[in-house]
């Protein structure tokens, strides 16, 4: 483990390095100094523009793709854990709808009754995280069942859920007009307007969401075996079921409010590693946050690059990826293979 975690930060130094050097306008990181650095954090500078592309536009972004990216691939494991199914992930229990439809009606409402402002895309953030939040307060009401939440009823209200929502956003992109560029940004997800007080803002409940669950993670490895046997255990599962999921949806939430919907980072990630590693969610849960941090660094990149100077939401990169990959997990599983 203390080798994979060396080449894990090894390649996360690495990606890092990559995601602030390489863009549409190149830089050579080498040229900078701490004299000038100075300068420029004083405004006393006369050339900041290599300052202003790394400090304020590239560096905020590298960083927020890996807090959302970890986020993602973290909740990712325990949603995967928690329902027992691999082909699970953040977006099952409808927070991604959720929050596409309170972004949408605020990208439809804000900037129709007023000028794009500084301060719009924080409350169209605001409104997706609160809508997200509440969407899945919604399917948990509906799921429960005689004071219990079972794994089926849980995906089919996520399912029913997510397609009515969806049908509103697509309902509402109707009378968008000049709009719908924004909406359809958004709902693919991109990184292009990371900023430092951006990530001040999710970060708090981002950090709050996966502390909770890796308070859990010893209850999760043991819920594995079974209910009957976790209960047997001394594990108090719905207690725990509740508790990780509405952990994972505070984080899942905030991260989504500030980068849009990316999917598949939470699929293809925590399924990698436990082929390597196996299914020990306290191993598989950190370095899920580190590689998922890396994995959206590396399609941000991905995407600033490939037509540069014009930008491909990155959520567009994550599922050329994911698309193969989710196709690859359904065809194991019919077959009975390990998955």
């Amino acid at each position: 483990m203390k080798k994979i975690y060396l080449i894990s930060f090894v390649a996360l130094l690495i990606a890092i390095y990559l995601g602030v050097a390489f863009g549409a306008t190149p830089i050579s990181i080498s040229e900078l100094n701490l004299e000038d650095f100075i300068k420029f954090s004083k405004q006393e500078l006369e050339d900041d523009t290599p300052y202003i592309i790394i400090f304020r536009m590239r560096l905020p972004r590298v960083i927020l793709a890996f807090l959302v990216g970890g986020v993602l691939a973290g909740c990712g494991v325990a949603f995967q854990s928690l329902l027992k199914n691999p082909l699970a992930e953040p977006f099952t229990l409808g927070v991604s709808s959720g929050a596409g439809l309170g972004a949408t009606i605020g990208i439809f409402l804000l900037t129709s009754v007023t000028s794009y402002s500084l301060g719009i895309p924080y409350l169209i953030s605001l409104l997706a995280f609160l809508t997200g939040l509440i969407t899945v307060f919604i399917v948990l009401a509906i799921a429960k069942s005689q004071g219990q939440l079972k794994t089926v009823n849980l995906i089919l209200a996520g399912v029913v859920i997510s397609s009515t929502f969806s049908a509103l956003i697509s309902f509402i992109m109707l009378f968008a007009d000049e709009n719908m560029r924004q909406i359809y940004f958004w709902l693919m997800g991109n990184l292009n307007r990371a900023t430092w007080d951006r990530i001040y803002i999710s970060l708090l409940p981002m950090t709050i969401g996966m502390f909770i669950v890796a308070f859990n993670l010893k209850r999760l490895n043991i819920m594995q075996l079974g209910d009957e046997t976790a209960q047997s255990l001394g594990v108090e599962v719905q207690k725990v079921k509740k508790i990780v999921m509405l952990g994972s949806t505070l984080a899942t939430a905030a991260a989504v409010s500030v980068s849009g919907l990316i999917g598949f980072v939470g699929l293809i990630i925590p399924h990698t590693l436990r082929l390597i590693l196996g299914s020990n969610v306290m191993k598989i849960f950190p370095l899920s946050i580190i590689w998922g941090g890396i994995f959206l660094i590396l399609a941000d990149l991905l995407a600033r690059m490939i037509l540069a100077p014009m930008e491909i939401p990155v959520g567009v990169i994550t599922a050329l990826f994911g698309g193969p990959f989710f196709l690859y997990l359904l065809k194991s599983k019919a077959k009975g293979g390990r998955v």
